[in-house]
């Protein structure tokens, strides 16, 4: 394949996932060569008039059941596609968590069903927004993910830094084309514990992951305060931060990148961009959902895929 072939499933039918994705095909349809670009079900490629019927099958209209199997099944048939060859990324629409339960896939999301699928033994979740609204890029990956804050400390230790930062640095490298990327830890504990006053996290576990990751030859600095690490970022002092939680990752992310962040899952052997919000059963169907993060996310597969796979097509 000369150009990249990505794949959009449209997520849970009752949700926003489909309008956005009629709109951004829309929105991009200067950009994107559209034959290069498909929506996939759960039977395979759909058309524009498909991408409607899905939006709008009576069965999963009030079922969760059979709105969590029509969205699961869109996304694994994708994942065949991409295991076979036919694609070389995947941007996957915004799911219902207990529908995917209803429907008898027991995963905490889809980062966790795409990494099953695909046989990838270890992921990460990157936050990235290529433009935000002090114009830097922010890229954040999540060290742990959806897991109470009680839980956070006893699951944070050095493997798991290393593992993260690993997978970080090598698609900074792979995927974005920087050459020496320079990654920085955000500490857990306020003030990154003011040498062992608040907790002893910073000693115990980020000094023995910093000296591996800086054995290992990778450009590393930490832990850092979360309240000084992400305005450094965004200076550009750093090409992406890794965030201890979910939330302190989160909030810094969204606050300066609401509408053009992405989701993008490290680890897989395809390029996996999500937009970076939920279905927002609410305004489904009443025209005010806001596109932007779907382009956004279909805009850096796009980039992604050329970079890793080497397809010659150039950024979009």
């Amino acid at each position: 394949m000369s150009q990249p072939r990505i794949a959009l499933t449209p997520g849970d039918p009752r949700g926003i996932g489909p309008e956005v994705i009629r709109v951004a095909l829309t929105a991009l349809a200067g950009e994107i060569e559209r034959a290069r670009v498909v929506v996939v079900g759960p039977e395979g490629v759909l058309g524009d008039d498909a991408l409607v019927r899905y939006a709008h099958r009576s069965d999963a209209l009030g079922s969760d059941q059979a709105a969590g199997a029509a969205s699961a099944a869109a996304i694994e048939r994708a994942v065949e596609m991409a295991l076979a060859g036919e694609l070389h990324g995947i941007v996957t629409g915004p799911v219902h968590k207990p529908s995917l339960h209803a429907a008898g896939r027991k995963v905490p999301g889809q980062t966790e069903m795409l990494a099953a699928l695909a046989g990838a033994d270890r992921v990460g979740m990157l936050m990235a927004a290529e433009r935000t609204r002090l114009g830097a890029p922010l890229r954040v990956l999540l060290a742990t993910t959806h897991r109470a804050l009680r839980d956070v400390p006893a699951a944070l230790d050095a493997a798991l830094l290393v593992e993260q930062t690993t997978l970080l640095e090598a698609a900074l490298r792979n995927d974005w084309r920087i050459e020496r990327p320079r990654v920085a830890l955000c500490a857990l504990n306020p003030h990154a514990s003011d040498g062992g006053l608040f907790g002893d996290e910073e000693e115990r576990v980020y000094a023995p992951a910093l000296a591996t990751l800086r054995d290992a030859g990778l450009d590393v600095d930490g832990p850092l305060p979360a309240d000084t690490v992400f305005s450094r970022a965004l200076a550009g002092d750093f090409d992406a931060v890794v965030a201890p939680y979910h939330d302190v990752g989160m909030a810094a992310f969204k606050t300066v990148s609401f509408g053009t962040g992405v989701n993008v899952t490290l680890g897989l052997p395809f390029v996996r961009t999500s937009p970076d919000h939920g279905t927002a059963f609410d305004i489904a169907g009443t025209g005010r959902a806001d596109p932007s993060s779907m382009v956004e996310a279909i805009r850096l597969a796009i980039r992604l895929s050329n970079a890793r796979f080497d397809t010659g097509m150039g950024h979009v």
